[in-house]
Formats: C-alpha cells, sequence, structure tokens
C-alpha cells in the first residue's frame, strides 16, 4: 500500500455497517490515527485487526501532524478514523488532512456510513439542497443567533445535539419558532433507534412522559421554506416617493414615506436609491 492518508469511514452504530473496502484498508496500513485510540481499538478489536494505532484529536492535533508527515516520508501508509462516521465532520481532522495535501502526499477517501447522510435520507424532507451545522453553540443568545439565521436560509438543515442539550434546543426552537416542524434522529443505526417527528413542543411534551428518550446522540432536522422575497411597489408609492425627493432629503422622503404607507424604513429607501439610479440612466 502507497503511503498516503487513507480517510477511512467506519460504522456509526451497527458494527455491520463497516464496509469491505474500509476492513481491506485498516488491514493493509502501517498505522491508525484515531480520535479515540480506546474506542477504536474495540471496532479494530471486532476485525480482528492488531495495528500500531497514534491518537489524534482536537487537543494534539497540530503537534501530531509532524509526525505523521515523518511516518508518510519515511514510505508508511496511514488510516485516518473517527469515533465513528466519516472523519472530519464535526471531528478533528481538517488541519492534518490539509497538512498531508501541503506536504505532497495523497489523502485518499474510503467512504462508509455518515449520521448526516442516514439521517438526511430517512427524515422525510426534501434532499435537493441542505446545510450540515455541526454542533450549534453552547452559548444561548449564539446559538439562538445561529438557528434565526439558519431558518432564513431556504432548504433542509441538520444539527447535531448531545443528550445533554438537547432540551435546550428544543426550548429555542419552540420559543422561537414554535410552528416549526422538526424531526429527531436519535441513536441512529443502534438498537434503541428512533425518529421523532412534529413540532419542538410535542417533542418537549414526549420527553417529559418518557425521560428516557432524552438518553443518546441526537441528528436534528427541519426544511425551511423562508425567502427573502423582494417587495413589489405600487405605482402609486413610486410616485409618492419621487414627489418627497424633489421637495426634501432622502432620509426625510423615507420618514414621510413610511408614516403615510406603513411601508419599512429600510424598503423604502432601497426603493430611492433604484429610483435614484433609474432617473440617472441615459433614455434610448
Amino acid at each position: 500500500m502507497s503511503a498516503a492518508l487513507y480517510v477511512v469511514a467506519t460504522p456509526i452504530g451497527n458494527l455491520d455497517d463497516i464496509t469491505l473496502r474500509a476492513i481491506a484498508t485498516l488491514r493493509a496500513v502501517d498505522l491508525v490515527a484515531a480520535e479515540d485510540t480506546r474506542r477504536s481499538k474495540q471496532l479494530l478489536n471486532h476485525l480482528q485487526i492488531h495495528k500500531p494505532m497514534l491518537s489524534v484529536h482536537e487537543h494534539n492535533e497540530q503537534e501530531r501532524i509532524a509526525m505523521i508527515l515523518k511516518h508518510l516520508q519515511s514510505g508508511a501508509s496511514i488510516a485516518l478514523v473517527s469515533d465513528a462516521g466519516t472523519p472530519l465532520i464535526s471531528d478533528p481532522g481538517y488541519a492534518l488532512t490539509r497538512g498531508v495535501i501541503e506536504a505532497g502526499f495523497e489523502v485518499i477517501p474510503i467512504p462508509g456510513a455518515s449520521s448526516v447522510l442516514t439521517a438526511l435520507s430517512t427524515a422525510g424532507l426534501p434532499t435537493d439542497h441542505f446545510t450540515f451545522h455541526g454542533f450549534l453553540s453552547s452559548k444561548n443568545r449564539e446559538r439562538q443567533r445561529q438557528l434565526k439565521s439558519a431558518m432564513e436560509q431556504v432548504g433542509t438543515h441538520i444539527i447535531f445535539e448531545s443528550t445533554h442539550r438537547i432540551q435546550r434546543l428544543l426550548e429555542d426552537i419552540n420559543q422561537l419558532f414554535p410552528q416549526q416542524s422538526i424531526v429527531l434522529a436519535k441513536e441512529l443505526t443502534k438498537r434503541h433507534e428512533r425518529f421523532i417527528r412534529g413540532k419542538a413542543s410535542d417533542c418537549i411534551a414526549l420527553f417529559e412522559q418518557d425521560p428516557g428518550l432524552l438518553k443518546g446522540e441526537f441528528v436534528v432536522l427541519w426544511h425551511s421554506e423562508r425567502a427573502e422575497q423582494k417587495t413589489v411597489f405600487s405605482t402609486s408609492i413610486e410616485q409618492l416617493m419621487r414627489r418627497l425627493q424633489q421637495e426634501m432629503s432622502l432620509k426625510q422622503a423615507v420618514k414621510v414615506a413610511a408614516d403615510l404607507t406603513g411601508q419599512k424604513k429600510n424598503e423604502l429607501y432601497q426603493l430611492a436609491l433604484e429610483l435614484a439610479d433609474d432617473d440617472q440612466k441615459p433614455s434610448e
């Protein structure tokens, strides 16, 4: 096997989801770089594979790059694995793969399980356009800001959440977007796999009835159809803005027009700028 970094996807729960190519790669490489060597060793033992291991996690990734490059320069082949699923997806590995590429070595994907795509393919939500946000902030205000921003983007949205924070997330969604339907994909491919669908308030009520459902890791999905639409102004409002601008400053014209029509000031301001541009264009 050539000296390269092999990014190997591993099961997200059910160990039978390991691919034949992943098994062959793990057997052939000289070294396995793992986010948590203890967890990855359990998988390797299950596969009856015994290899030297090196920990590469968020706290030591930078210092491990030089060590791994030294192995590659000596001709060694290395597999990169995370605790579960496809490496780098809300897991360490970006700095390492970037460093390996910049050093001139190949980074070869060994695809397989991914909780993002597993949840998306079975959620019953549109899949033509989706955004993965990883874990949202643990800080209340920032998390709420991130939710508001995501809700304004058209498409299906996917986030990860832990058993300890899922209730806070649901409370935020219920407070900010009480009518929004969501999907909770819980413990994917594992014994207690479950999909919970409904509004955030429905999920909160279900967890209150059965607190045991809170245990496990969650993938949270929803589809947002909100789109920023350009306001279409009537001819009368355009005429009003033109007339007001002849008599007063732009700022005053916008204020008066807003008072008279009830339109938002920022929309009227944009209209005024567009009308000014039209007036400056040469006639044909």
